[in-house]
């Protein structure tokens, strides 16, 4: 049985001079569906086909046909296809309306007129299945990134939905988090409702997959997922000199989010040209220590101390830093306050953004918005750089760019920290590998030295 059919659908976003999808022909069969792509080429555009946020929500101008469980989807309102169709979007941010965790799960049952006592069990039953039942009580703005993701995917499964969309779901998620959501879609498989999954690392789904759908510039195109193969990881970048002084220390420094004491105690110190990356356990305090290196966030107690060095710091939503007209205008706003007289055009090119240099930054895919953030804050000489999961939404050339970035910034000295749940960036770029959870820190071998 079809769950979705396009018939060359073609769609345009308001004002958009090229069509966002081209002449579409796609039909999504029950099981597990694969879509892959590189960053901006239309994934997120096609998801949102299936829910009716094309057009309903977006705008723009659509041609062709889509039907999703024999709903027309321009004639149908989103409302209605919210009953067969759960999503969860690539920002988890943007997708909370309550502020506790298991009022949020149980907004859309609510929405649908439910039983209290039944609405009680689709929560509990989400909770347990995103692997969340212990945040029930907690209040989403004390969430981790990856954290909210799982909120996010319970509150879709709450609503029982025939199909689940998910738009890159494992982009903030530590290891067990992303076994967590693969698991529970795996199970709705297996259940009998269907999925369809945008993801830049398919090899935990492919065993999984029954189709596989390839979107770039627009063009839908479903693969053999048998055809799939593991690009080859990047390799170790050598460094150019040794690491210098020490640029930022951390000394007994206790920090907390809310009431609740995220860091007690920790001692941590980095060096010029030499980059630390932070990995651990979603919510385990690794936001909360890049923001005391920042200075974003004042200890309780202890010290913290830095250099008098620029501070280039890229937060885990970095759309909520762009906010000028370009993507040019925000490396020039960089480069201006900063005094520096490099040329925006020179990160630009670096990251691959050069074709979207005047384009607004919010209107980007998630991938390109990322790689936004980055030229916004690395441009020129930062002294200290620290980089929440910089390489969400990316695919396997704008991570290679973004290595090469950090590499120049660690050989012209800069003092690197990075929160990362990518092991490829570590065995990449890091020098040391420090892992935050429960309050506390240790340092662990980094992966290209344990093999």
């Amino acid at each position: 049985m079809a769950v979705a059919k396009l018939e060359r659908l073609t769609y345009w976003y308001p004002g958009a001079p090229e069509p966002a999808l081209r002449d579409a022909c796609l039909q999504v069969e029950e099981g597990l569906t694969v879509v892959a792509g590189p960053s901006g080429g239309g994934k997120s555009t096609l998801l949102r086909v299936f829910n009716g946020l094309v057009p309903h929500f977006h705008g723009g101008r659509i041609a062709g046909s889509a039907r999703v469980f024999d709903s027309d989807i321009t004639s149908t309102p989103t409302r209605e296809l919210a009953r067969s169709v759960g999503f969860v979007f690539q920002d988890p941010e943007l997708q909370t309306v309550y502020d506790v965790v298991d009022r949020e799960v149980a907004f859309g049952p609510e929405n649908m007129g439910l039983p209290r006592r039944e609405i009680s069990d689709r929560v509990e039953e989400a909770l347990n299945a995103a692997g969340i039942a212990l945040l029930a009580a907690r209040t989403v703005r004390t969430l981790s990134g990856g954290e909210r993701q799982r909120v996010a995917l319970a509150s879709a499964l709450a609503m029982r939905p025939r199909l689940v969309v998910l738009d890159e779901p494992t982009s903030q998620l530590d290891p067990r988090g992303a076994e967590i959501m693969l698991a529970a879609a795996t199970s709705l498989v297996a259940r009998g409702r269907s999925v369809v999954i945008a993801e830049h690392r398919l090899e935990r789904l492919m065993p999984s997959a029954r189709a596989m759908v390839v979107v770039d510039g627009g063009r839908v195109e479903g693969v053999d997922p048998g055809s799939w193969r593991r690009p080859p990881a990047s390799g170790r970048v050598p460094r150019n000199a040794p690491p210098g002084g020490e640029v930022w220390s951390l000394a007994a420094a206790t920090a907390a989010f809310g009431d609740r004491v995220v860091l007690a105690g920790v001692d941590l110190s980095g060096r010029s040209g030499e980059v630390v990356a932070l990995c651990g356990p979603n919510g385990g305090g690794k936001t909360t220590l890049l923001r005391l290196i920042a200075g974003a966030l004042a200890p309780l107690a202890g010290r913290v101390e830095r250099r008098p060095v620029r501070i280039a710091y890229l937060p885990q939503n970095p759309t909520a830093m762009l906010h000028r007209p370009t993507v040019r205008a925000e490396v020039a706003m960089t480069l201006d306050r900063s005094r520096e007289h490099d040329r925006p055009e020179a990160i630009l090119e670096e990251l691959g953004l050069t074709a979207v240099a005047g384009r607004y930054p919010r209107d980007l895919s998630s991938g390109e918005r990322q790689r936004a953030a980055l030229a916004a804050v690395l441009p020129g000489r930062p002294g200290l750089v620290l980089l929440d999961e910089p390489t969400r939404g990316m695919d396997a050339a704008a991570r290679n760019a973004l290595v090469g970035l950090v590499a120049r910034l660690r050989d012209q000295g800069a003092a690197v920290v990075l929160a990362t749940h990518d092991a490829e960036l570590r065995a990449a770029l890091a020098d040391r590998v420090i892992e935050v959870a429960d309050g506390s820190v240790s340092e662990t071998v980094p992966e290209a030295a344990s093999r």
